[in-house]
């Protein structure tokens, strides 16, 4: 068997390629210094290809031979020069056309929880027709929604921890409720979903827990040895800077972005985990994990 990745340079990319082991990957990236990052890690053990992700064309002859596409693309800012639409419909209709061309066995796309293509807020809305445009391709099509995802490295799990340490922690809207899912988790239902458990559709993943943001950085607190007093935000202010950043060529924030991180997320996992076949870690577990290796960095860079 033969899986294609796109995106397979981010966390999650890398990721699912160790987790794949030995079935043959072929990485599809955008750009020269994507691919000598992923050969960094791998040396010559992988076959890694350049490609632009809305060309339905070359994506054809990037995966030809291959059984399944993982398709990891996808943005919660958009930018002048990087739109939701350049970022998500795009690139998912040329991998649907890309996959009817070579009669693959199938897409896996991870996708948002909270898309749906009548959602005001435009990143929802994008992915939501992104979602819809595999769903109505000739090729079968599973996508897995997910909330947060915490993992070793990577933004949200980094922010979570220096939150938990500080005297105060500042955050838009204290009591949005999270529902944390561990990376391993996310890997293992994309691994599933590319072997023997395919199933076409949406399955919606979430972790085992749904709790308020002001309660998810005290549960970081308890594992990293911080007492940070929670300090919410009105949501609104947190709008009218955002308005304000979006005249900028490449804004660090968005409104789009903060109503995706301000989605209250609250669903029953366990359908999705048995028809993934799989099972969740522990919300605790997955912390301790993954502040494990910032706490090695030293007192100092742990606190900056």
């Amino acid at each position: 068997m033969v899986v294609a990745i796109t995106g397979a340079n981010g966390h999650l990319g890398v990721r699912l390629i160790r987790a794949l082991g030995s079935t043959r990957v072929r990485a599809l990236v955008r750009s020269e210094r994507a691919a000598a990052s992923l050969k960094e890690v791998f040396a010559d053990n992988l076959d890694v290809r350049i490609v632009d992700y809305a060309d339905a064309a070359r994506l054809a002859e990037a995966t030809r031979g291959c059984d399944y596409l993982v398709h990891l693309v996808g943005i919660i800012k958009q930018s002048k020069h990087n739109s939701f639409e350049q970022a998500h419909e795009a690139p998912a209709t040329a991998v649907a056309g890309a996959a009817a061309g070579n009669r693959l066995r199938g897409i896996v796309s991870l996708s948002i929880l909270g898309a749906d293509i009548s959602s005001e807020n435009a990143c929802f809305a994008s992915r939501g027709r992104a979602d819809e445009y595999l769903l109505a391709g000739d090729i079968p099509a599973r996508i897995i929604r997910v909330p947060m995802v915490l993992g070793e490295g990577d933004y949200a799990s980094a922010a979570l921890s220096r939150l938990s340490v500080r005297r105060f922690a500042f955050t838009f809207r204290a009591t949005s409720l999270e529902q944390p899912i561990d990376a391993d988790d996310v890997i293992r239902a994309l691994v599933c979903s590319v072997a023997e458990n395919f199933q076409p559709g949406i399955a919606e993943l979430a972790g085992p827990e749904s709790l308020t943001r002001r309660a998810l950085i005290h549960r970081f607190s308890a594992v990293t040895g911080g007492a940070p007093l929670v300090i919410s935000l009105p949501l609104g202010i947190g709008m009218v800077l955002a308005r304000l950043a979006e005249m900028m060529a490449n804004p660090p924030v968005t409104r789009a972005m903060l109503g995706v991180l301000d989605h209250d997320d609250d669903i029953d996992p366990l359908p999705a985990c048995r028809q993934l076949g799989i099972e969740l870690t522990g919300l605790d577990q997955t912390i301790r994990r993954v502040t494990a290796g910032q706490m090695d960095q030293g007192d100092t860079e742990y606190r900056r």
